[in-house]
């Protein structure tokens, strides 16, 4: 007989996209309501679960908030060991921290410590799928792909690829990014809960010859996914344009070698310019909102508002170890910090949809993860919205539900995540 679980508390659903409805018509929480999962799915929720639950396991959750599984949209596993470190922008912190640190995954065993190691911190703070960069040794990818099969996770990942502007030990060339990503691509794409996504780091680290090398090899491989960096910093963008002259902008590098589409993933984009924000929106392309990394290392504000309810599709990450915490709800806290200083409040209904069905959206992956809803995952993250004196001392004073919530997407870490399922097992 397939286990079947009722969870009972207040439960997060979704009725469309918050940037684009009001928030309140897009997102709504059922207060003491119920989701019932069936083997590793959802099978029902609100009045329908209680009544086809009445005989599950019981997990009782009350006063409690029941999210899905959080989605990080864009990561750096390699990167963390090193997280938090001191003082440099992107390409200081790229020399300095990153490019030492990511020589040590041509090491199986290294690679896989730190893989099981980053997806148990990403447990901890309740995210339940993640989207990252690896290093160029395809030993780091298969790393992290076995990590999240033996924990049911939901993950994309890739290798990274660099022929230029990298150390020695750090560069492939415009056949091997290929081959590599080809056969890495072809073993794990679709295997279980693994998708793979073509990863050039970005245009500065890619010569031509390899960017449209990997630009046909998505080609081939339309299905996949393709990750990589956009207009995170000025001095980034300048660099860009004095090695691809001809050029018309940033997310022309990629365009002009096959990579930019539906299934493209562009992290930060902070300094977009007019034409790309239209080309991004036209292909329906995702962005990827990495705000604690963007404050962190200096680069700017992202415009969260104009871009989500322009119609660019938006999702929500950490960018560790750029990014300085391993926890959604730090950079939902941060993308409301950067928000308020472009002039908007974002409501926490947005906040949330972000780091779940937004990002779900922008991974192509709705029709199994980012939401509470009969037939998919059973990836679960659950709130208490009173974990700390400091937030339960907020929440005392609540008027209503969200109000109630407000203060743990604030002030929240891993003691607020109460509990977590994955794929309908409860993660002890």
């Amino acid at each position: 007989m397939t286990d079947a679980y009722l969870l009972t508390g207040h439960v997060l659903t979704f009725d469309g996209d918050p940037f684009i409805r009001p928030w309140h018509e897009a997102v709504h929480i059922l207060e003491d309501s119920a989701v019932l999962i069936e083997g590793d799915k959802i099978a029902a929720v609100g009045s329908a679960a209680l009544t086809q639950g009445a005989q599950a396991t019981h997990h009782d959750y009350p006063g409690h908030l029941i999210c899905p599984g959080f989605i990080d949209a864009h990561a750096h596993y390699p990167q963390t060991a090193i997280i938090a470190s001191w003082g440099k922008r992107l390409i200081d912190w790229l020399n300095t921290y990153t490019f030492p640190e990511e020589m040590r995954f041509g090491d199986a065993t290294y690679a896989n410590e730190t893989a099981d190691r980053y997806l148990d911190l990403l447990l901890d703070h309740g995210t339940t799928s993640v989207a990252s960069f690896c290093t160029i040794h395809p030993e780091s990818v298969d790393a992290l792909f076995t990590a999240a099969a033996a924990r049911n996770m939901a993950v994309v990942a890739g290798k990274t690829c660099m022929d230029r502007n990298a150390p020695d030990g750090l560069r492939d060339t415009a056949q091997t990014a290929y081959d590599d990503s080809k056969a890495l691509l072809q073993n794990w794409h679709g295997q279980g809960r693994a998708r793979y996504a073509i990863t050039p780091r970005f245009s500065p680290t890619s010569t031509e010859d390899q960017l449209a090398a990997l630009g046909a090899l998505w080609a081939e491989h339309p299905d996949a996914l393709m990750q990589t960096h956009l207009s995170e910093q000025v001095d980034e963008i300048e660099w860009v344009r004095g090695l691809y002259s001809q050029a018309r902008d940033y997310l022309d590098t990629y365009e002009q070698h096959g990579l930019l589409g539906q299934r493209g993933l562009y992290g930060h984009a902070i300094h977009l310019e007019t034409r790309e924000v239209d080309r991004l929106r036209e292909v329906g392309a995702g962005l990827v909102h990495c705000p604690t990394s963007n404050t962190f290392i200096g680069s700017g504000l992202f415009d969260l508002m104009g871009l989500a309810s322009g119609g660019v599709r938006t999702g929500l990450a950490t960018d560790t170890g750029g990014g300085s915490s391993f926890s959604m709800l730090r950079s939902m806290a941060a993308a409301y910090e950067i928000a308020q200083l472009r002039g908007t409040a974002v409501h926490a209904a947005q906040l949330l949809w972000l780091a779940t069905a937004g990002s779900a959206r922008v991974l192509h992956r709705t029709d199994e993860i980012g939401s509470i809803s009969p037939g998919l995952a059973g990836d679960l993250c659950i709130l208490d919205l009173a974990s700390t004196p400091a937030i339960a001392q907020r929440h005392t004073r609540a008027e209503s539900i969200w109000d109630a919530v407000f203060p743990t997407l604030m002030m929240g870490d891993d003691r607020a995540i109460a509990d977590v399922w994955v794929g309908g097992t409860r993660r002890s």
